[in-house]
C-alpha cells in the first residue's frame, strides 16, 4: 500500500491500466494496430522512382506539409499514401447533407439503425473520393517525372495504382474502427496521430542538424509547447448553462412534483478541427490546381497563383495566405457551430424533456438566450482557432526557423486524441474503483 501512494498519480493509473487484463488487452491491440499502420506506411508503389521523389518534396514545401499527416507514407507513395483524409472528406460531406437532404434526415431519426445506415453511405462514398484523390495525386506525380523521365504509366499501371491506394485508404479505415471496437480511442483519430507523430522525431531532428541558431530553435519548440497549452484549456473550456426539471412522482397513492437540476456544457470552441480542415482546404486548393499549369522555365500566371496560395512563400506576398486563412478560420468557425447548435435542436429537447432555465421561459425564447450565448462564446472559440492557424506563421518569423515544419491542424489534432484517450482510460479505471489520473 505504501509503495503505491508513492508513486505518481499518472504512472499509477499507467500500472493499475496495465494490472487489469481486458484494459491491458485493449492498450496492447491499440498498439499493435498502430504498429501495422507504419508497415504498411513503407510499403510502396511499384515503379516509383524514389530519388525524383524524394527531390520534388525537397523543392515542394507544400507537399512536406501534407506528408506530415501521412506520417511519411506520401513522400514514400505507398499504398497509404493518402491515409484516411477520404473517409474525412466522404464525413464532413454527410455532415452536410443530412441537414439538407429529407430521406438523411429521416435516417438520422431513426436511432441506431439510421445512424448505421448513414454510416455505410458514407463507408460507400470513400471509395469514388479515395479514388479521384489518388488519380489525382499520380497524375501531378507523373507530370514532375517521379515514374522518370519520360516514362508514362499505361492504363492498366495507373489502375492498378490507383486501385492499390484505395485500398490502402480502406485498409486505414477497417484498422481505426477495429481500434474503435476493441482498442482504446476513436479509431480514425489515433491513425492520424500516429501518423503525426511518427513524423515530428525526424522533422526536430533535421531542425537541430540543420546548422541553424540553437536558441531560435529552442524559442520555436518553446512557442509549440505554449501552443499547446493553449489549446488544452480553449478544448475543455465550457459555459455552464443551469438547466432545471420539473418530474412527478407517484408515491402513497398521491402525484406529488420534485424539481432537479443540472447545467448545460455549452463548449467555447464547439467546432472542434473541422473549421481549419475547410479553411486549409479551400485556402491550399487554388495553389493546388495551379501547380498543374505553372511552367517553372518560363513563370506565368499560373506561377502567381501558386505562390499566392502558398504557406512557404515569403514576405511580403506570404501575408495573403495568412491573413486569408485566418479570416476563413473565423468564418467556418461560426459557420460550423451554427450548423451543429442547429442540429442539436437544444431548446425543443428541453421542453420535450420538461426542463427549462431560470428566467426563461421555454420555447422561442429560450432558442433566443440560448443563440445569444452561442454566439457570445463562440467568438472566443473562432479567435483560438484562428490564433493556433497562424501560430507556424507567427513562429517562423520571431525564431528565423525555416526547417520544422509544425502544423497547426496537426496540434489540434494530437491534442484532441491524447485528451480523448485519457478521458476514455479514465473512465474504464473509474468503473473499476481504480483512482484515474484526471482530476
Amino acid at each position: 500500500m505504501r509503495a503505491r501512494q508513492s508513486r505518481p498519480r499518472l504512472l499509477q493509473a499507467m500500472f493499475d491500466a496495465f494490472s487489469l487484463p481486458d484494459l491491458r488487452r485493449r492498450i496492447l491491440i491499440t498498439i499493435g494496430i498502430l504498429v501495422i499502420f507504419r508497415f504498411v506506411a513503407h510499403v510502396p508503389l511499384p515503379g516509383v522512382d524514389l530519388t525524383a521523389l524524394e527531390a520534388l518534396f525537397e523543392r515542394n514545401a507544400l507537399l512536406g506539409m501534407l506528408d506530415m499527416f501521412s506520417g511519411g507514407a506520401m513522400r514514400r507513395l505507398s499504398v497509404a499514401a493518402m491515409g484516411v483524409y477520404p473517409y474525412i472528406t466522404s464525413s464532413i460531406i454527410m455532415m452536410l447533407l443530412v441537414p439538407v437532404i429529407p430521406r438523411l434526415q429521416a435516417l438520422s431519426r431513426e436511432g441506431e439503425s439510421g445512424r448505421n445506415k448513414i454510416n455505410l453511405i458514407t463507408h460507400w462514398l470513400v471509395v469514388p473520393l479515395a479514388g479521384i484523390q489518388g488519380y489525382g495525386q499520380l497524375v501531378y506525380l507523373q507530370r514532375e517525372g517521379v515514374f522518370g523521365a519520360g516514362i508514362t504509366p499505361g492504363v492498366l499501371s495507373m489502375t492498378a495504382m490507383v486501385l492499390s491506394m484505395v485500398a490502402g485508404t480502406i485498409f486505414l479505415v477497417w484498422l481505426g474502427e477495429l481500434i474503435t471496437e476493441y482498442g482504446i480511442g476513436n479509431g480514425i483519430s489515433i491513425i492520424i496521430f500516429g501518423g503525426i507523430v511518427a513524423r515530428l522525431p525526424e522533422m526536430i531532428g533535421q531542425g537541430f542538424l540543420a546548422n541553424e541558431n540553437f536558441v531560435g530553435l529552442t524559442a520555436y519548440l518553446a512557442i509549440a509547447v505554449l501552443t499547446i497549452v493553449v489549446i488544452v484549456i480553449f478544448t475543455e473550456a465550457h459555459r455552464r448553462i443551469p438547466v432545471q426539471y420539473a418530474k412527478s412522482v407517484f408515491r402513497s397513492g398521491r402525484m406529488y412534483r420534485q424539481a432537479g437540476s443540472t447545467h448545460i456544457p455549452l463548449r467555447v470552441n464547439s467546432a472542434g478541427m473541422i473549421p481549419l480542415i475547410f479553411a486549409m482546404s479551400l485556402v491550399l486548393f487554388p495553389g493546388i490546381v495551379a501547380s498543374y499549369f505553372a511552367n517553372s522555365a518560363e513563370p506565368n500566371f499560373a506561377n502567381t497563383i501558386m505562390n499566392l496560395f502558398n504557406p512557404n512563400t515569403a514576405l511580403p506576398l506570404g501575408l495573403f495566405y495568412w491573413g486569408l486563412y485566418f479570416i476563413m478560420a473565423m468564418a467556418f468557425a461560426f459557420f460550423y457551430t451554427m450548423v451543429i447548435f442547429q442540429q442539436q435542436d437544444l431548446p425543443n429537447t428541453l421542453q420535450r424533456q420538461g426542463g427549462f432555465i431560470p428566467g426563461i421561459r421555454p420555447g422561442k425564447n429560450t432558442a433566443t438566450y440560448l443563440n445569444g450565448v452561442i454566439n457570445r462564446i463562440t467568438w472566443g472559440g473562432a479567435l483560438f482557432l484562428a490564433g493556433v492557424a497562424v501560430m507556424p506563421f507567427v513562429a517562423k518569423q520571431i525564431t528565423g526557423v525555416q526547417v520544422i515544419q509544425l502544423s497547426s491542424l496537426g496540434l489540434l489534432i494530437m491534442v484532441g486524441v491524447v485528451l480523448d484517450t485519457m478521458k476514455q482510460l479514465e473512465a474504464q479505471l473509474v468503473m473499476r474503483r481504480y483512482e484515474g489520473f484526471i482530476k
